[in-house]
């Protein structure tokens, strides 16, 4: 994310993609929730696609309910009961994506068109299946998340991959290295159609099962940063370096931009007497290292700095850090937004001074890869302050395009807003350098091109 969600149940109708280019392959996207508007990133990734002649027919593993339970972060039990909750209103989504939902194949976990497929394969193929159910089991042992979500979701995994034959997909790519890439492997198994899998952050950190033949048998993997590249080759096996690529995720430059700044705005930016604003965007658990801002921002206080900090997201962790931001005498000081839409956040950018991402690798061993709304508030022309943690770096050169902290610092955080408070020309000579770094690197029609190209390079051998 990334981009925080909008509280609402309707949005407005849009026109269907729009092919630029003839379409040269027909690819399956395959996502364990859909649409998940903390994943704004993916939708925008498969629009560019569609418009650079890359047909894409998305095949979920779960369709995105509105359930007051929050996946990430949580245990295993809670998204097992998530699965059977009654939602608390529909499905929300940004308009951008209601053409994609309407179209996108959703199926159900079990059933009996499902039991029918199932029996066809297993009659038509019993080997292949049998041993590809075996992998799953012995690959997954000892990792009760894979191994159970694994088995839940075999049935279907099958089932789709009779789908994406009959609908002629050439290619197959997921993103995130866990259950959708699981699915990805038995449809490769089945039918021969090729995959290649994004790996993203915690799909890789918390959990390496199946990690290594994931690795084998895909067609090409895509990493979000050179530390991935890394992690991917001492937990999955160095042979597989050669087929992992370095693609960066990437955002609309033409939707976060910087501000246009009227004269007045120039001399309200040049004053250190205003508090500074402070905003800090993404779901509210434990990885994205909120409570260590709100402390950062207590400590300011008590240093006599101005600060107003906008908090934009939900999640489990909403109600402590309400009650943290009371307790340190900043409940006007610290507002919290609520989900909002990419619009709604790309207007909120241009009336911040500073964007802060506090990540932190959470008690599981999870942790961010880069964050996408790191790339909007850069993009947006805004000096940010984020964690030296993971790829984050590659993104944030420390001192050039933003102030770089160790994770967890509240004191860090602290002393880096101190300082560009202090100096509004730090700021701007920072945000410019930020964009620049985003339109050179991370610039979403750019990487668009090159996942395209990757996906266009391999051949079926489908069955």
């Amino acid at each position: 994310m990334n981009t925080a969600t909008l509280d609402r149940t309707t949005v407005e109708q849009t026109a269907p993609p729009r092919h630029d280019a003839p379409v040269r392959a027909r690819v399956a996207y395959v996502l364990s929730r859909f649409p998940k508007l903390t994943e704004t990133f993916v939708l925008f990734e498969m629009k560019e696609l569609e418009r650079q002649g890359v047909a894409v027919e998305i095949f979920p593993l779960l369709r995105a309910r509105n359930t007051g339970t929050h996946p990430e972060g949580a245990s295993l039990w809670r998204k097992a009961r998530e699965l059977f909750c009654k939602p608390a209103t529909n499905a929300v989504m940004h308009e951008e994506a209601r053409p994609y939902v309407e179209r996108a194949h959703f199926t159900p976990l079990l059933g009996a068109g499902i039991a029918w497929s199932n029996l066809l394969t297993f009659a038509r193929q019993p080997l292949t299946y049998l041993r590809t159910l075996t992998t799953l089991v012995r690959a997954n042992w000892g990792s009760r998340n894979y191994l159970l979500g694994g088995l839940l979701m075999f049935p279907k995994s099958v089932d789709l991959a009779r789908r994406m034959q009959r609908v002629g997909i050439t290619h197959v790519h997921a993103h995130f290295a866990s259950h959708p890439t699981t699915t990805a492997f038995v449809v490769h198994r089945l039918t021969g159609i090729p995959y290649t899998f994004t790996a993203h952050g915690a799909d890789i950190h918390v959990d390496q099962h199946m990690l290594p033949e994931k690795l084998d048998e895909a067609a090409a993997v895509v990493a979000i940063s050179r530390d991935n590249v890394r992690f991917l080759a001492e937990h999955g096996g160095r042979e597989f370096v050669e087929k992992i690529e370095v693609v960066h995720c990437g955002v609309d430059v033409s939707v976060f931009r910087p501000r246009e700044w009227t004269p007045e705005d120039r001399a309200e930016r040049g004053t250190v007497e205003r508090p500074l604003r402070i905003t800090c965007i993404g779901t509210l658990y434990e990885v994205k290292g909120q409570r260590h801002l709100v402390e950062a921002c207590r400590l300011l206080a008590e240093r006599g700095r101005q600060v107003r900090c906008h908090l934009v997201g939900d999640g489990e962790d909403l109600a402590a850090l309400r009650q943290q931001a009371v307790g340190a005498g900043l409940g006007e000081q610290v507002v919290f937004e609520g989900r909002r839409t990419r619009t709604e956040i790309a207007d909120l950018l241009q009336r911040t001074d500073v964007l802060v991402t506090p990540s932190v690798v959470a008690r599981d061993g999870r942790r961010e890869g880069i964050p996408v709304v790191l790339m909007e508030g850069m993009a947006s022309g805004l000096p940010v302050v984020a964690s030296r943690l993971s790829g984050i770096p590659e993104l944030v050169e420390d001192d050039v395009c933003g102030l770089l902290v160790e994770p967890g610092n509240a004191d860090a955080i602290a002393t880096a807003l101190e300082r560009l408070a202090a100096d509004p020309v730090l700021r701007r000579d920072l945000g410019e350098a930020a964009r620049a770094k985003v339109l050179a690197e991370f610039d979403l029609e750019t990487n668009a091109r090159r996942l395209a190209a990757l996906i266009l390079q391999q051949k079926g051998t489908e069955s």
